[in-house]
């Protein structure tokens, strides 16, 4: 691992009157204003600027005046599942009659609005069918539902094939010609803009004369889970969004299905930050569409009944520990097929199978494996009739759906069909052509990238000096994001002493440091650390990339450092 510096502008921008540190950390991160730093709802973008939203509040607008049957038709991961409830719940608030959420099965349908889910759908007689993170390649479930008589409203982010479905009304950022300034809103962010324009249409035509308006703020905590788990870029735009939602979180103001994971997280909703909406909500949330059906999941954010909510999350949580058990046995196969194969003969894109992977956790394996060797990793897994699904993860310079798009296109009968963005992608292809798969895709790799490409690497945001290390600067790094996708966390690389060090848990390092003049003493934890390795007391002096923490235990707080990447010096 290489620890090299951010890149910083020539000239730093006037932030306002923020100490030297937040203004540097900004900057680096492309922050070119005072204004970007504006967290407040009046600073997002209109969403008069998203082409189709004229068209699908029509749609709406008309279903609720008709008291038309709603069928949203959601994906089965965290964006999906957000977006599921962000809609449901929306249109609900703002005067539909009728509204129910559909979620395709994962084993048995697939991804996206196909035909089959389709003849599901019809089965609960809707008259507008809506998809959300879902339908922009959907050309053949739209035809379907149009044949059937349905309306359709697409809703979606992910990026277009050469065809567009035949909806009735799509609203994307990505589509082509959708001048929308932020192409990174999440599935849940673009159906919240929907509701947006749709109450907007609604107050204008005298709805809320007589009654209180809705507020679809109340739907943030779910729009800002959705973002942060989907790991969307974090622009101005999509900041905004998270900020607000963790703010109704801390104030206690979240859905109980939200306080229930927290509970059965043990996580304080008060402190909460946008790292725990990804790492701690999110996988006990995508736990249910991973092994089972995400419709628990959904059924958690609804619910109003907080019983009913902790009962849920409870299940959750469980799955979500199968799933780690899973995955644990699943690194192992895959790292026992890698460990006889020399560096200089290993592939520069990574393909893995193993008939016996679970198709639910072929995703998270393939980050795991791209995050241990630095190169784009697709993990493949049996999905029956003699089909293999595969999940793929990328590295920083490698457009992996773009990737896939250039293997096809020389390829025409390998890949069944794809999808995806830019660092992840999913693809499904017969099992014979598997070989060949890896091979091209491994040729992909080595046309763009450079064996240097694959060494892996860390920025860092510079040293911190001794009197730096302090709760008051902890706290601020804390509440300055919210962090994640394109906007991370800000981390800082030193040398210390290495004073104390033990392992808990299975691979957990705990150790306590000074600084490196021995004036400073400090805790840090690691997490996941090769066994092999640690604890080593021969080791004296560490070099360590770490992020500044608060740790807080029985009442007390202290600053502790989240290490990052730790090797002796």
């Amino acid at each position: 691992m290489r620890i090299d510096p951010r890149p910083l502008p020539a000239v730093l921008p006037f932030l306002g009157e923020l100490p030297p540190l937040l203004t540097r950390l900004y900057a680096a991160r492309g922050v070119q204003s005072e204004a970007e730093l504006d967290k407040s709802l009046a600073r997002l973008i209109p969403y008069q600027q998203l082409k189709g939203i004229d068209a699908a509040v029509d749609l709406l607008v008309t279903a609720l005046e008709q008291r038309q049957r709603i069928l949203i038709v959601g994906d089965f991961d965290a964006d999906g599942a957000t977006a599921s409830t962000v809609g449901t719940l929306g249109l609900r608030l703002l005067g539909a009659a009728h509204v129910d959420y559909l979620v395709p099965n994962r084993f048995e349908y697939g991804y996206g609005l196909t035909p089959e889910i389709v003849a599901v759908a019809l089965q609960r007689e809707p008259q507008l069918l809506i998809t959300v993170d879902n339908g922009i390649s959907s050309v053949e479930g739209v035809a379907a539902a149009k044949a059937a008589g349905l309306q359709v409203l697409v809703t979606d982010h992910h990026l277009p094939g050469d065809e567009l479905p035949a909806a009735d009304a799509i609203v994307n950022p990505n589509q082509p010609g959708c001048e929308f300034p932020s192409k990174a809103l999440a599935g849940v962010g673009v159906i919240f803009y929907v509701l947006m324009a749709l109450r907007a249409r609604l107050r204008s035509l005298g709805w809320y004369e007589n009654k209180p308006q809705p507020n679809i703020g109340e739907l943030l905590d779910l729009v800002a889970l959705g973002s942060v788990a989907d790991v969307v870029p974090l622009d101005a735009n999509n900041r905004i969004l998270v900020h607000q939602g963790l703010e109704r979180i801390r104030a206690g103001r979240a859905r109980p299905g939200i306080k229930a994971i927290l509970e059965v997280a043990k996580r304080d909703a008060a402190r909460i930050t946008s790292t725990d909406l990804g790492f701690i909500l999110g996988p006990r949330l995508n736990a249910a569409g991973r092994l089972d059906d995400m419709s628990l999941g959904i059924e958690c954010l609804l619910t109003t009944d907080f019983a009913a909510a902790r009962e849920m999350a409870a299940q959750l949580d469980g799955m979500n520990q199968d799933r780690k058990s899973i995955e644990q046995g699943m690194q192992r196969e895959a790292l026992a097929q890698l460990k006889d194969l020399p560096v200089e003969s290993m592939p520069y894109g990574l393909c893995l199978f193993d008939p016996e992977w679970h198709q639910g956790v072929i995703g998270i394996l393939a980050s795991r494996m791209k995050e241990r060797y630095f190169r784009p990793t697709i993990a493949f897994a049996d999905a029956g009739d003699g089909l293999l699904k595969g999940s793929g993860r990328s590295v920083q310079g490698f457009h992996i759906r773009d990737a896939l798009a250039v293997v096809a296109s020389q390829h025409p009968t390998l890949i069944a069909k794809y999808g995806g963005h830019a660092m992840a992608a999913g693809l499904t292809l017969p099992e014979e052509n598997f070989p060949l798969f890896a091979e091209a895709f491994d040729a992909e790799v080595r046309r763009q990238l450079r064996e240097e490409d694959l060494t892996g690497r860390l920025l860092s945001d510079g040293t911190l000096a001794v009197e730096e290390f302090h709760l008051e600067l902890a706290r601020a790094l804390r509440h300055a994001g919210p962090w994640g996708q394109h906007f991370p966390e800000p981390v800082f690389h030193g040398v210390f002493q290495l004073v104390e060090q033990r392992v808990v848990g299975e691979r957990h390092l705990k150790v306590v440091l000074k600084t490196e003049c021995g004036s400073v003493k400090l805790e840090g934890i690691a997490f996941g650390v090769d066994r092999e390795v640690w604890p080593n007391p021969t080791v004296k002096w560490v070099e360590l990339a770490y992020k500044l923490d608060v740790n807080e235990f029985r009442g007390n707080e202290t600053v502790q450092l989240m290490i990052a990447h730790i090797e002796p010096r």
